[in-house]
């Protein structure tokens, strides 16, 4: 079920760095130290994308891994795709925690 702009708007202010795009998609970039840490991310979060048959737009620019997400079937934002958002930046804080070890 599609989300009001109302709910967009209070799940983008819990969400960490998602932006709103076209008013049906958030957007986030994620910067990696290497280009092969930030494919490992997109392996990771395809993962998470195929298991739950819900798949984001990634972008990969060297070091920049950009991903879109928005539901087709609601014509805009889902609880999944805030989900998703979520887990995907706990991929990323893990990965990050793993570069100091």
């Amino acid at each position: 079920m599609r989300l009001t702009e109302t709910e967009v708007q209070a799940l983008l202010e819990e969400a960490d760095g998602w932006k709103l795009a076209d008013e049906r998609w958030i957007v986030k970039k994620y910067r990696f130290q290497d280009y092969l840490q930030g494919i490992e991310f997109v392996r990771r979060i395809a993962a998470i994308s195929e298991n739950a048959n819900h798949h984001p737009f990634i972008s990969i620019d060297y070091k920049l891994i950009t991903v879109k997400l928005s539901s087709w079937r609601a014509k805009g934002l889902t609880k999944l795709d805030f989900e998703l958002a979520k887990q995907y930046d706990d991929v990323y804080k893990q990965m990050k925690q793993g570069e100091g070890e």
